[in-house]
């Protein structure tokens, strides 16, 4: 079967179907279930995809595991050119990749493109990596014994991916689990299946072995993520999503004692000081702010501006965000995802307005298909709205003040979550201070961006656990074996003390 959209740039919806992907065979579920997907532009659908049962997710795991030892046993060579086959295919197709994006998501098609050569460059660099998972010889201290220390594969692996970035994230846990020599059972958004089995259907033409990666697309996650998990033959788990369903998630490893790596909530504050580039900071703004529309664990949550400048940030900011709204800057932004989503944004944005903050720019539900939502500014935010301390997930703005550097810190730091930051400031010295200061795993100094497939990627406290990407980021599929080795028998025997005998 045919595990993709027909995605030409012509075809905005289709009535196909996205099959499942178990031991190397394309398959519709066990109990013949479906369901549909939509295009968030218009509220129509796209594709009817394959809604796999517990039952199908346990044949998935099944297939991981007959394949681990295999491939576990693989040249890392051979894994970094099947990586190195993918990058070169997901590039020629980059084309298609984004109209299926598009259509699932609602993003521009722009920004589709971008993130296709976003995930690209992650098989890109575990090519790269896959040949660089290094262990070590050593002395004992004593002299007495040789210490032998090695990497080997996790084993087989569950990761269950976001729909707002439906490739990337994707392609950021498939290429180092690849790399490092990991089975896996890939559980994508059900929002966004048919791009995560176009992408499964370009590792297997890479040259990807059958059983290596399995792909279960449902609506059933409940079920069969728990039933993977009860499973001892899972040895990890990589999840990227919400903080609530995080610590689920992360409470029923326990059980197994499975490896987790988790990527979820953020709340990024986004602090301009009186120094800083103002040019800079606005576009770094637009960036941090809007990027998907909002929605991205690293967006711009919450914008904390120096009381000397920002009177003109909000009038310029303002103004940029008019002009998105009215189109003057391109197609930059598109839909939230569902019409929840948008009700959630809009009922943050009317509590803060109840709690008197002033509203700048946007606010209000437009008119038409989709579930769009304008770019929105609110200035003198209230303490205690509710926008400060949820994760809005959408294209809104709240500015507040603050008088000094030690003022920004707390008011940045005060939050459970710890994923990314943002700071705008001419002040090395500060620069550096804001680096060690601030209780982020990443921090972005006069950058609107900090996602880079070769910099480590994750949060700290509710954030998350573990790396994506850098060279940290194929440990997560590694396990730390060592080695006790005695120089020769007459050692190995001088290293315990004589027996004594009972009188």
């Amino acid at each position: 079967m045919t595990p993709v959209l027909d995605c030409s740039l012509s075809q905005s919806t289709a009535e196909q179907s996205s099959t499942l992907l178990i031991g190397g065979r394309w398959c519709s579920g066990s109990d013949g279930r479906c369901f549909v997907v939509e295009d968030p532009a218009s509220g129509y659908p796209v594709c009817e995809a394959v809604d796999a049962s517990p039952g199908d997710a346990i044949a998935a795991l099944d297939a991981a595991d007959a394949a681990q030892a295999d491939w576990a046993r693989a040249a890392p060579r051979d894994r970094a050119e099947i990586l190195r086959r993918a990058f070169d295919l997901l590039t020629a197709d980059a084309g298609a990749f984004a109209s299926i994006i598009t259509q699932e998501t609602g993003k521009p098609l722009s920004e589709a493109r971008g993130e296709v050569a976003y995930a690209a460059e992650f098989l890109r660099w575990f090519s790269e990596e896959a040949v660089r998972v290094h262990g070590r010889y050593q002395a004992a201290p004593d002299g007495k014994l040789r210490h032998l220390i090695s990497r080997k594969p996790v084993g087989p692996c569950l990761l269950v991916t976001p729909w707002n970035f439906p490739l990337a994230m994707v392609a950021r846990k498939i290429a180092p689990a690849v790399a490092a020599g990991c089975t896996m059972v890939v559980k994508p958004s059900e929002l966004t299946p048919a791009t995560a089995a176009r992408f499964a259907a370009l590792m297997t033409e890479a040259g990807l072995p059958a059983g290596v990666l399995n792909l279960v697309s449902t609506i059933r996650a409940e079920a069969a993520i728990a039933a993977l998990l009860a499973d001892p033959r899972l040895r990890k788990l990589s999840f990227t999503g919400s903080t609530r369903v995080g610590r689920l998630l992360l409470a029923a490893t326990a059980t197994n004692v499975q490896r987790s790596s988790l990527e979820l909530g953020g709340n990024a504050p986004f602090i301009v000081f009186e120094d800083a580039d103002l040019d800079a900071a606005i576009e770094g703004a637009l960036h941090a702010k809007l990027r998907n529309a909002g929605q991205a664990c690293t967006a711009a949550n919450r914008f904390l501006v120096h009381e000397a400048i920002a009177d003109e940030f909000v009038s310029r900011l303002g103004h940029a965000f008019a002009e998105i709204a009215a189109g003057d800057r391109g197609d930059m932004i598109g839909p939230l995802i569902s019409e929840g989503a948008r009700a959630h944004v809009h009922a943050l944005v009317n509590d803060a307005r109840a709690r008197g903050a002033r509203l700048i720019a946007g606010g209000e539900l437009p008119e038409g298909p989709g579930y769009f939502y304008p770019p929105t500014l609110l200035a003198e935010v209230a303490p205690g709205s509710r926008l400060l301390d949820e994760e809005i997930f959408g294209p809104v703005a709240p500015v507040q003040r603050f008088a000094c550097e030690a003022e920004a810190v707390t008011a940045a730091n005060a939050t459970p979550y710890g994923l990314a930051a943002y700071a705008y400031t001419a002040d090395l010295d500060r620069a550096l201070r804001l680096h060690d200061e601030l209780d982020v795993g990443m921090l972005g100094i006069n950058s609107g961006l900090v996602s880079d497939p070769a910099a480590p990627f994750g949060g700290v406290k509710h954030s998350g656990l573990g790396r994506e990407g850098g060279t940290e980021g194929i440990e997560e599929y590694v396990s730390v074996r060592y080695a006790a080795i005695g120089r020769d028998g007459r050692q190995a025997r001088g290293l315990l003390p004589p027996l004594e005998v009972a009188a």
